[in-house]
């Protein structure tokens, strides 16, 4: 069991979004250890088929299992929309995605039940976070939007950009005539834009991010299975370490921005070999 609990807990998205739910486990279960993989070579998921999804999640979980992982956090709300039931079903360790926890919290917390979403074309065309919360909260009215150029330009590291902001402004639109007063940031990415899309709806509305709710899941689940690390043999120089399918330089210049950590590198791997 001390082994075990020693173990650390994988962590994989199609690039850069799933370090937001990496910093918040970070900040969150700090005494983990974290194996990161960024499916770079293959981004972005949103546009690719659910048998696609489903593949490449299944080669990525392989290959976290070769580093001997005590659970995994699908960090990507495309693959959690479309492979987590079956990766938990192929599965003898547990596996989480991020997308009930962001919302359950978005059918708690909404005023009243006028909620959006906003994610890739796969996320909100499987309409997983709409059935979600109307399962939680029937009276609750959803708006979803698909956003597919939000994932290239964070990117692209034009966070900041002009561009980006009139790409939001157009995009959020919607939200903002059907009045929502909670929307969901469906796609790890996202709150990476969390200024800018805070600035268009305004400080009333309440913004979900998935990656928070989702280290708090985390957490509960390791102290319901016994095997959360005790942090007493923690002696790890490098407690994280990071897998990329392709930029690996570039991925740890980024990540080395938005996490809380000093990034030494990330490793590039082959992972249509898993």
């Amino acid at each position: 069991m001390s082994m075990l609990r020693e173990a650390p807990i994988g962590v994989f998205d199609s690039g850069i979004g799933g370090l937001t739910v990496a910093r918040e486990i970070m900040r969150q279960i700090p005494q983990e250890r974290i194996v990161y993989f960024g499916d770079t070579a293959r981004l972005p998921y949103g546009s690719k088929s659910r048998n696609t999804i489903i593949r490449y999640s299944r080669q990525i979980v392989r290959f976290l299992r070769t580093r001997q992982v005590k659970a995994i956090v699908v960090a990507c709300n495309t693959a959690s929309a479309y492979a987590l039931d079956t990766l938990q079903q192929e599965s003898d360790i547990p596996i989480i995605g991020v997308v009930k926890p962001g919302a359950r919290m978005a059918a708690e917390e909404s005023p009243g039940g006028n909620i959006g979403v906003i994610g890739t074309a796969g996320t909100v065309g499987s309409h997983i976070y709409r059935d979600y919360i109307c399962s939680l909260r029937p009276d609750a009215q959803v708006f979803e939007k698909a956003c597919p150029l939000f994932v290239p330009l964070v990117e692209e590291g034009w966070r900041k950009d002009p561009v980006t902001e009139t790409v939001a402004r157009r995009y959020l639109e919607e939200m903002i005539e059907r009045k929502v007063d909670t929307l969901i940031l469906g796609c790890t990415h996202y709150p990476l834009l969390r200024s800018t899309v805070r600035g268009i709806m305004g400080e009333k509305v309440i913004l979900v991010n998935p990656a928070y709710e989702t280290a708090i899941e985390l957490k509960e689940l390791l102290k319901r299975e016994n095997i959360e690390n005790q942090g007493h043999n923690k002696t790890d120089e490098n407690p994280y370490e990071f897998f990329v399918s392709d930029e690996a330089e570039r991925f740890r210049a980024f990540a080395d921005s938005i996490l809380p950590v000093d990034i030494t590198a990330a490793r590039q791997i082959q992972i249509e070999e898993y």
